[in-house]
C-alpha cells in the first residue's frame, strides 16, 4: 500500500494532463509547445546536471552498466522477435518496437527519490545515463530505414543523447559548474518533471491500433511484464546492491516515454499506433508498477 501511495501523485499528474487537454480546453498546440521545451531544454538540463553530480566509481558503474545493457537488449530482442512472429508490417513494427524497451524518465526520476532517497535518485540517474544512448540508438536504427533522415544525423541532434554524453564527459573530467549556472540548470530541471508528466497525460490517445491488436498487446506485455523479469534476473547476475536492484526494476517497469511518439512522427513512422501503445502502457502501469515494487520489497 505504501508503494502505491508513493506512485499515486505522479499518476494523478498524468490524469491532470489528460483532463487539461480533453476536458478543460487546453489545445494540442499548447501541449506540443510544452513538450518541445521539456524535450529540448528542461529535461536535458535535468539529465546533464544529474549525471554530472553523480559520484561514479568504476566497480559499481560497471555492474550497473552491465545490468542496464542486459535489460535493454532483452527488450529490443523480445519486441522485434515478437513482431516478426506476428508478421507485423515493417513500418508498424519499426514504430512500435521502441515501445518494448523505451522508458518514461520523467516518472522514473520522480519516483526514484521517493522510493530510494538520494541514493536511489543517484542510481536512477546513472541507469538513465547509460540507457538513453542505447535506447535511442536502437529506436533510431529501427526507424531510420523507413524515414527520410540518416542514423548519424538523427543521433547527433537528439537532445537527450547529447545531454547524456556531455554529462558523462564532464563527470569523468571532474567538471564543476559555476554556482549561477548550476542554479539555473537546477531550476530548469525542477520544472521538467511536473511539466513532462502533464504532457504524458495530455498525449494519451485511444485510437490508432486498428488491425494491430496482437502487436499492441505484445509490446505492452514486453514492457510491463517481461522486462521487469529481465531486470530482476540481470540484477542477480550482476550482484547489484539492494537499492541499485530496486532502481533497475523501477526503470524496467516504467511505461514507455512519450518521446517514442515524437520520434515516430519525426521519422515517418506510425505515430498513432505508438500513441495507443503508450496510452495503454501508462494506464496498466498504474497497477503493474506498484506490483513489481512490492514484489521487490519496495
Amino acid at each position: 500500500m505504501s508503494v502505491a501511495l508513493l506512485v499515486l501523485p505522479d499518476f494523478l499528474l498524468v490524469a491532470l494532463g489528460w483532463v487539461l487537454r480533453h476536458k478543460l480546453g487546453f489545445t494540442r498546440e499548447f501541449f506540443a509547445g510544452t513538450e518541445r521545451i521539456v524535450y529540448f531544454v528542461l529535461f536535458p538540463a535535468l539529465l546533464f546536471q544529474s549525471i554530472l553530480r553523480t559520484p561514479i566509481s568504476a566497480g559499481s558503474a560497471l555492474e550497473l552498466l552491465q545490468a542496464t545493457v542486459c535489460v535493454l537488449l532483452s527488450g529490443v530482442a523480445l519486441a522485434w522477435i515478437g513482431g516478426w512472429l506476428l508478421r507485423a508490417p515493417a513500418i508498424a513494427l519499426a514504430s512500435s518496437a521502441q515501445c518494448g524497451y523505451r522508458f518514461n524518465t520523467y516518472i522514473g526520476l520522480a519516483l526514484a527519490a521517493s522510493l530510494g532517497g538520494a541514493q536511489g535518485q543517484t542510481a536512477m540517474a546513472l541507469i538513465i545515463g547509460f540507457a538513453v544512448p542505447i535506447a535511442n540508438v536502437a529506436a533510431v536504427t529501427g526507424l531510420a530505414r523507413h524515414g527520410n533522415q540518416g542514423l548519424i544525423r538523427e543521433l547527433a541532434r537528439n537532445p537527450l543523447l547529447v545531454a547524456t554524453v556531455l554529462g558523462l564527459i564532464g563527470n569523468l573530467a571532474g567538471l564543476h559548474l559555476p554556482g549561477p549556472v548550476d542554479t539555473v540548470l537546477g531550476r530548469l530541471g525542477s520544472a521538467s518533471l511536473a511539466l513532462g508528466i502533464l504532457c504524458v497525460g495530455a498525449s494519451l490517445s485511444w485510437q490508432g491500433g486498428r488491425g494491430h491488436g496482437p502487436l499492441v498487446a505484445w509490446m505492452v506485455v514486453v514492457k510491463l511484464l517481461l522486462l521487469p523479469l529481465a531486470a530482476m534476473g540481470a540484477a542477480r547476475l550482476a550482484g547489484l546492491t539492494e537499492v541499485d536492484a530496486r532502481m533497475l526494476l523501477l526503470f524496467a517497469a516504467l511505461p514507455t516515454a512519450s518521446a517514442a511518439y515524437v520520434l515516430a512522427m519525426r521519422m515517418g513512422g506510425d505515430g498513432r499506433l505508438v500513441a495507443l501503445i503508450i496510452s495503454l502502457g501508462t494506464l496498466f502501469s498504474v497497477v503493474t508498477l506498484p506490483m513489481w515494487l512490492m514484489i521487490a520489497g519496495g
